[in-house]
């Protein structure tokens, strides 16, 4: 398999595949391919940090207003979950077209990981 089908194939499954692909024999010396894994990992990792603290917040205010917050919050959140969606298909797009697209944050800590 292409190193640029690996990159993409990095991003399918989140951390799960970014794991896979960094102990896996012929990728793990992969540069490439080893950015797109550790860019997918710590990607993935703050959306479900992002995701806990979102569903706290809306919690909280969900009670103090009584619901009404609760139906605004689920509304940005399913425009969030799209976005979040066609950045994820953005990525992969980039990883199989062999570019080092760096997220802001995230895509400089992969680098400083991959060395």
């Amino acid at each position: 398999m292409s190193s640029n089908v690996a990159g993409l194939l990095t991003y399918i499954l989140g951390f799960i595949t970014g794991i896979i692909f960094l102990v896996i024999d012929p990728y793990k010396n992969d540069k490439f391919v080893r950015f797109h894994a550790f860019q997918s990992i710590f990607f993935n990792v703050a959306l479900v940090v992002f995701w806990i603290a979102y569903t706290i917040v809306g919690s909280i205010l969900g009670l103090v207003s009584l619901g009404f917050v609760t139906v605004v919050m689920g509304l940005v959140g399913l425009v969030v979950t799209l976005a979040v969606l066609a950045y994820w298909i953005f990525l992969m797009y980039k990883a199989y077209n062999r570019e080092l697209y760096k997220i802001p944050f995230i895509g400089d800590l992969a680098a400083k990981q991959v060395g």
